[in-house]
């Protein structure tokens, strides 16, 4: 057989399986955790999206601790804007690249400021096109703080059990997530995001996976894999 042929019918049967998987994890994982929600603290799309600037290389729970205070401090793009670089590290410092995270924020208040009259605007282009933003960051905005499916957060979580599950033989991001919104219908884009990060923090660590309690360990070929070992 050809090899060309070869790598097609590969493809076709890869992608064969990643939808049976899909659909199967449509029906699991609402019921596996019907809570999943954004765990960045946030009440308007401002916060979310500083929120999420910061969460970059940092856990939600270190991000929850600090914007506690900053969303007190900040509570306009023009405050942001108008923080003094030296304060607004002060405050972000325990989120790790505090300097750079600082810089962006202030940048981005005063983008705010002057392309969209102090609003966080509500396309993906706009978001992403934000200092200290780009497409992840602008679909954490758009699904959770305007209830818009543009895209598939793809952060560390969310990649890793994508390849796991078999849904991508990627590891790029953006390839990824071009994969997920294949295999997914729209409405659930948010939702799977924040399906598969509460099964990666609460099940399939990076190092050490839980696959014993795993409640997806019957369907997923990287547990099969383990168990055929």
């Amino acid at each position: 057989m050809p090899r060309a042929a070869a790598a097609s019918r590969s493809q076709l049967k890869h992608s064969a399986n990643a939808f049976d998987m899909a659909r199967e994890l449509l029906k699991r994982l609402p019921a596996i955790y019907p809570d999943a929600h954004c765990e960045l603290d946030h009440s308007n799309p401002l916060e979310l999206l500083v929120a999420t600037i910061l969460s970059a290389q940092c856990t939600d729970k270190r991000v929850n601790i600090v914007t506690k205070d900053l969303f007190q401090r900040c509570r306009t793009a023009a405050d942001y804007a108008e923080i003094s670089q030296e304060e607004l590290e002060t405050v972000v410092r325990s989120t790790g690249f505090y300097r750079n995270k600082a810089k962006n924020i202030r940048a981005m208040g005063a983008a705010l400021l002057a392309r969209h009259g102090g609003e966080v605007p509500s396309t993906l282009e706009a978001i992403a096109a934000l200092p200290g933003a780009g497409r992840k960051t602008a679909n954490v905005v758009l699904g959770n703080a305007f209830d818009k499916n543009e895209g598939v957060v793809v952060d560390t979580h969310v990649g890793r059990l994508s390849q796991r599950l078999g849904l991508t033989k990627f590891s790029d991001p953006i390839r990824i997530e071009r994969d997920l919104i294949k295999l997914f219908p729209r409405g659930s884009w948010t939702l799977l995001s924040h399906w598969l990060i509460f099964h990666g923090r609460r099940r399939c660590a990076a190092r050490k996976p839980d696959c014993h309690h795993c409640e997806l360990r019957d369907i997923c070929p990287s547990s099969q894999e383990k168990a055929a070992d």
